[in-house]
């Protein structure tokens, strides 16, 4: 294992001695740089793994795809940057229901956290790009997000910057490209590996590193709360790790705002599957957005579904799922709770009335703020005393006698 903390995790800081407030340098931000492999409960092996044989990290790649990731020339007007929804202060979110991109274009999906997205098998809420090194090509050609024309525009931005001239030669022995750039960008986000949080020291053996109410929480996570179906490895399983099966659902989000059935009627007329950019373009800047993993696939049963996210710092990445629609982990549990799923014939079978009690949904809160970082400590307590108070003046989403009664029967899906 030697070298693994230097080539894939970059710094060799330990977690404990992060900070959360950002210097007037973001480059000696300890929030920004690459983070250590000493980290309680990082899975070596599976780290190791995540790294492509086609794109190996080095300390110069990385250090290149760090700048290129703050760069806003890789956007048309040169206001935006790969940070701009991906904010390391706010655990690599923005804070918004769906991010803004070039001209304050608002797009129509959350922007996901950067943390720990060397894991997933795919990557967006809808799966469309396969790997990191995709998926940074997309924002910079999107009209909504970064806004260049082609990936070679962006690249002559950044071609004319003597530094950038220097620095692809060092790192990759000729001038900037698309494809380097990608790989750069990919490499960085490769480094920003998150755990350390109570939640490890307690699996580590600690069992005073969370306190009763989120023991209670985690129980419930892995049985009553049904939160396993799609959160664990397998159903005896549990998973302590990424917390997510790496598969896409239709949990109930958005299908009463949207005419879902007509959408997925124009989707399979205007948009080939294999045309990426086109899907790219629907997803961000399209009520199409809302059909989610159908996009890509044209399959009935995914229709309205996306990717199941890995839910460590879920307490400071608010708001939540794919259009940033619920402002508090309470607002996603009254979601569940209540088994949604009325007026939706594709919702996912696993869906269901769980009848959580408000001491329980308080226990099961408690358990997911444990999955915070030591890196995120400051703004995970903040945070959740804020989504706290909130919970008990404003919840949209309870509705005790659904969460209490049958499963509703789903209607047919429309011939």
């Amino acid at each position: 294992m030697a070298g693994i903390p230097t080539l894939i995790a970059g710094c060799g800081q330990s977690a404990e001695r992060v900070s959360p407030k950002r210097p007037p340098n973001p480059e000696a931000d300890p929030l920004v740089q690459p983070k250590s492999l000493q980290q309680v409960g990082v899975p070596v092996e599976l780290t190791r793994e995540a790294i492509p044989a086609d794109n190996p990290q080095t300390p110069e790649k990385i250090s290149l795809g760090q700048k290129l990731f703050f760069e806003r020339r890789l956007s048309a007007d040169g206001t935006v940057s790969c940070s701009t929804c991906h904010n390391p202060d706010l655990a690599f979110t923005d804070k918004k229901p769906t991010s803004v991109g070039i001209k304050g274009r608002v797009g129509q999906r959350n922007a996901p956290t950067i943390l720990n997205a060397l894991y997933n098998k795919s990557q967006f809420w809808d799966g469309r790009a396969k790997t990191l090194e995709e998926q940074a090509g997309f924002p910079i050609v999107n009209p909504s997000e970064m806004g260049h024309p082609n990936l070679d525009a962006a690249v002559a931005q950044i071609a004319s910057v003597e530094e950038y001239q220097q620095a692809f030669q060092r790192v990759f022995g000729r001038p900037p490209n698309g494809p380097d750039l990608l790989r750069a960008i990919a490499s960085y986000e490769r480094t920003q590996l998150s755990f350390d949080s109570p939640f490890d020291h307690f699996i580590a053996g600690d069992t005073n590193a969370i306190d009763a109410s989120a023991k209670r929480g985690w129980e419930l996570f892995n049985t009553q709360a049904r939160c396993n179906k799609c959160h664990a490895l397998t159903e005896t399983l549990r998973d302590v790790t990424l917390f997510t099966d790496n598969d896409f659902h239709n949990i109930g989000i958005g299908i009463i705002r949207h005419n879902v059935v007509a959408l997925a009627g124009q989707a399979e007329k205007l948009i080939n599957s294999a045309d990426t950019a086109a899907i790219d373009r629907a997803a961000i800047q399209h009520d199409m957005s809302v059909l989610g993993r159908f996009l890509i696939t044209k399959q009935e049963k995914d229709t309205a579904s996306f990717k199941t996210p890995d839910i460590r710092n879920v307490l400071v990445t608010a708001p939540y799922f794919h259009d940033g629609s619920q402002e508090t982990l309470w607002d996603v549990i009254d979601h569940y709770n209540k088994g949604d799923g009325l007026h939706n014939p594709w919702l996912d079978e696993d869906i269901q009335p769980i009848a959580l009690t408000e001491s329980q949904i308080d226990d099961l809160v408690a358990f997911l703020a444990s999955l915070t970082s030591a890196a995120y400590k400051e703004q995970g307590t903040a945070e959740l005393a804020r989504q706290r108070a909130l919970s008990r003046t404003n919840r949209p989403q309870r509705d005790t006698a659904r969460a209490f009664g049958p499963k509703p029967v789903p209607p047919e899906p429309p011939k």
